[in-house]
């Protein structure tokens, strides 16, 4: 990497302010600052990925504040920096932390009603009609169910067979599967009486 011109903090300052040599005080701004603040990333459960994520959103808002002359100096540049990235990654990881309790209670909600039909995918494969209606939905969610449900393959064993990016692309594709399969299973009366007979 190209080393930057040294800048004073006021220097720095009113390079960005002027957006003179802009790029190389970022640059400055990269080489004298990033580590410090990606450490403190890591240090509260980021990956390197969220560090440096978090130092270029960090660095976008402190060129912010600096031009509109919000930046008064009464800290440190570097400190300056991570008590932003701080803020940032803190809300980012109550961001996840919500995002994981609302998926918690999707997936809940979800395995409540696959459970109405996994035990009869699981024990009528054999039967000409679950498979007819199997066969109605399509190669991509013929080949999930029996990977699934018969050869009893883990999301990410069945993300090695299929050309799917992950195991939530997966699990997402499933549930729609099932669904399907509900709709034409209630959608053909007599096959719906039949199934209902067998799984007595």
């Amino acid at each position: 990497m190209k080393v930057a011109g040294k800048y004073s903090d006021v220097e720095l300052l009113a390079a960005i302010r002027e957006e003179q040599d802009l790029n190389k005080a970022i640059l400055y701004l990269y080489q004298q600052y990033a580590v410090p603040t990606s450490s403190f990333i890591i240090q509260y459960g980021g990956s390197e990925q969220d560090a440096d994520d978090v130092f270029q959103e960090t660095v976008i808002s402190f060129i912010d504040v600096v031009k509109k002359g919000r930046y008064r100096m009464e800290a440190s540049i570097k400190t300056f920096l991570v008590s932003v990235a701080r803020n940032i990654w803190f809300n980012e990881l109550k961001k996840r932390e919500r995002s994981g309790y609302r998926e918690k209670l999707f997936e809940h909600g979800r395995d409540q009603q696959e459970a109405d039909i996994s035990f009869q995918i699981s024990d009528l494969e054999k039967r000409r009609q679950l498979r007819e209606l199997v066969h109605q939905l399509g190669e991509p969610c013929k080949k999930i169910l029996m990977l699934y449900y018969y050869e009893n393959l883990s999301m990410k064993e069945i993300v090695d067979h299929l050309p799917y990016e992950n195991e939530q692309v997966v699990r997402n594709k499933k549930y729609k599967c099932l669904q399907s399969l509900t709709g034409l299973i209630k959608g053909n009366p007599v096959i719906a009486r039949q199934i209902s007979e067998i799984t007595k």
